[in-house]
């Protein structure tokens, strides 16, 4: 363990954490209440695993990185063996009367696993049986992930190792490589996906795409929830409809998006709370993502660095993609927007991404590694 000194710990970032979830539960209460009190014990118990994580020296839970690798793969096959199916999405399992997402919960293991993994091949990074490793490493949980189906899940792995790798010292030669080979790769392949018949995405995530580039020839089919999500928030105008409205147009009320306290719930938010309470929600993401990235920037040690870049990737990228959806920005994806939609094992698992880096900071508040048991009030 580490002598810790309260003056090193950010207690704004946890604050920000912790506002952006009560914020989600107020939202939450209004989208659909009899869920909320199952929101709250998330934010309790993320609290307190968010606690104890961040008074852990993260280089000694690293030491067990291959143990978080195992864990996530055993989950994410346990999820393909007797996993809970809904909406025709085999996606939750449920252990001793518990029901929770393990592709959550490998967002986090994932990170401490590379944050690890890199950290110990910086030197030899760029060698071509390293980066083979690390690609066939993280490969085999984004499957995993892609095949319950969950392609924006998966999508979200991948952006996480892209940041963690080149952070971790990815040459600017091989970017540059794999660049000119995957931009034509992915403008080819944008094209086939939209072909008639075509086999390389699932039916219904190309009809989500489709939604996107012809909104009104979709918008009383699989566009109807974008398009709605669109006209809520820009009815809401400047300060909103007010917190909870019964208006029978309202986009709760009125049934025009199914499960408002999940992927569309900025959409409730917008309706009653206005630009301003968007603008506050959004703010509160850019300072979280900000913070954790200045701690990252603080710290001499690699591995520390690399659990930051994952975290602020994590959350920077999910929020931006789920309110690019919400806002007609970004075709539906389907990802839940971070500490703000209903999801119990995804609050927990963010908070203690939280607490990660909190530790982080703590263990870097003086630019060195420190030895002694004892947490004083310095």
């Amino acid at each position: 363990m580490s002598r810790y000194h309260i003056k090193n710990y950010n207690f704004l970032l946890a604050i920000t954490a912790i506002l952006l979830s009560v914020y989600g539960i107020f939202i939450i209460g209004s989208a659909k209440e009899s869920v909320q009190s199952h929101q709250i014990q998330g934010l309790v118990l993320g609290t307190i695993v968010m606690l104890v994580i961040s008074l852990i020296r993260y280089d000694l839970l690293l030491k067990l990185s291959w143990l978080y690798y195992i864990l996530a793969v055993g989950l994410l096959i346990m999820v393909e063996i007797a996993g809970e199916s809904v909406n025709n999405a085999k996606r939750w399992i449920v252990i001793a009367g518990i029901q929770f997402q393990p592709s959550e919960a490998a967002k986090i293991l994932m990170i401490m696993f590379f944050a690890a993994f890199i950290s110990k091949r910086e030197e030899k990074l760029n060698r071509a049986d390293n980066l083979l490793l690390s690609l066939l490493l993280v490969g085999i949980p984004v499957y995993l992930i892609y095949d319950e189906p969950d392609l924006s899940t998966s999508i979200v792995m991948i952006m996480i190792f892209i940041a963690m790798l080149y952070i971790g010292g990815l040459s600017y030669r091989i970017i540059g490589a794999v660049a000119a080979v995957a931009i034509p790769v992915f403008v080819i392949g944008a094209f086939l996906i939209l072909q008639p018949n075509q086999e390389i995405i699932k039916d219904y995530q190309q009809t989500r795409i489709l939604a996107w580039l012809q909104p009104d020839k979709y918008q009383d089919t699989a566009g109807y929830q974008q398009q709605n999500s669109i006209v809520a928030i820009g009815s809401g105008m400047l300060t909103g409809k007010g917190y909870k409205n019964n208006e029978v147009g309202s986009v709760k009320k009125g049934n025009f998006i199914s499960e408002p306290q999940t992927d569309f719930i900025i959409a409730v938010a917008g309706e009653e709370l206005g630009f301003a309470g968007c603008v506050l929600m959004v703010a509160l993401f850019a300072l979280t993502t900000g913070i954790i990235i200045h701690i990252g920037r603080g710290t001499q040690d690699l591995s520390g660095t690399l659990i930051c870049a994952g975290v602020a990737t994590h959350i920077g990228f999910q929020s931006f993609a789920n309110i690019g959806v919400a806002t007609g920005l970004l075709p539906n994806t389907g990802l839940p927007l971070p500490f703000i939609s209903y999801g119990s094992t995804s609050l927990v698992c963010l908070l203690a991404e939280i607490g990660l880096v909190l530790n982080v900071g703590l263990c870097s508040g003086d630019g060195r590694q420190r030895t002694n048991l004892s947490f004083s009030l310095e």
